[in-house]
């Protein structure tokens, strides 16, 4: 074991080299197996963005894989890439290349939620740019993301404009696919995050951009959400219909903004397989989900 996950340090070691100018091997993970390392994707001044790669055990040099790209929520105030790694552990042991994405919050670099849409859209552009070092389809990245994450998820997808200056726009950023928990969608004056946003709202709210060509989605929300109404769900869901584009959306019962963290572990591995199930219907996934509830 010790001298496989050697091999696979001296083999990420070699593509890195070059792409970011900075290779950070972080620490292995042992769940079945998952081999995980981080590299730099974006610097600002002193501040340098991570993204966190956890990949297949099975994984095989050279070979073109499904990634899926993980937003923490908090508001766009705080919150840790540590929320999604149990989700991201997971996907990778069915055969994903697993991605936790940093970017900028308002409490750690006094940011807006607009500088937070820039940096997961460099994120998802670094990733796709260097798909092939990175052992990704290009053409099989999904986004997801929960609360505010889920906002940049769906923002990579549906937003146009609030792009990094430094980005190379000739990458898309757009996912091929979204998997939502309950995400900030509406930013609206009834929405979620208006006083942050206010009179630029139709720059950044999702629900207001929605166009034809928008990524299939799948959508996780309790019924209980005090922060995103079940009827903002709805609207949501068939907005993106009217357009042409897939909505699935999964309301939960009885269960408030958050349901779905690893704490709550019936509602996250309930959501893990749906997940799972959409991913598949896709094309992304092969065989049936490997958790249960």
């Amino acid at each position: 074991m010790k001298s496989s996950r050697l091999l696979i340090y001296i083999i990420f070691s070699m593509l890195f080299t070059g792409i970011s100018g900075e290779l950070i091997i972080a620490q292995n993970a042992d769940i079945s197996d998952v081999q995980s390392n981080e590299i730099v994707y974006k610097q600002i001044d002193t501040t340098q963005l991570k993204l966190t790669l956890f990949y297949p055990p099975d994984i095989k040099e050279a070979s073109a894989n499904p990634a899926i790209v993980f937003f923490f929520g908090g508001g766009w105030v705080g919150g840790s890439i540590s929320q999604f790694e149990p989700h991201a552990k997971y996907f990778a042991s069915r055969g994903m290349v697993s991605i936790l994405a940093d970017y900028r919050t308002a409490k750690k670099h006094g940011t807006s939620p607009f500088d937070a849409v820039a940096d997961a859209k460099s994120a998802m552009r670094f990733i796709r740019k260097h798909s092939k070092n990175l052992n990704i389809d290009a053409n099989q990245i999904i986004a997801s993301g929960g609360s505010a994450g889920g906002h940049l998820a769906a923002a990579t997808g549906i937003i146009e404009g609030l792009d990094d200056p430094g980005d190379d726009l000739s990458v898309s950023c757009v996912p091929n696919a979204m998997v939502l928990f309950n995400p900030v969608i509406d930013n609206g004056p009834d929405g979620y995050g208006y006083d942050r946003v206010a009179e630029r709202y139709l720059e950044i709210s999702p629900l207001h951009s929605i166009k034809e060509g928008c990524p299939p989605c799948i959508f996780f929300l309790g019924s209980k959400d005090k922060l995103i109404p079940v009827e903002t769900g709805k609207l949501f869901k068939e907005k993106l219909e009217a357009v042409g584009s897939r909505c699935d959306l999964h309301i939960h019962e009885n269960q408030g903004h958050g349901f779905f963290n690893l704490r709550n572990y019936s509602q996250y591995a309930e959501t893990v397989y749906q997940a799972d199930l959409f991913l598949s219907s896709l094309g992304y996934l092969d065989g049936e989900p490997s958790i249960s509830w």
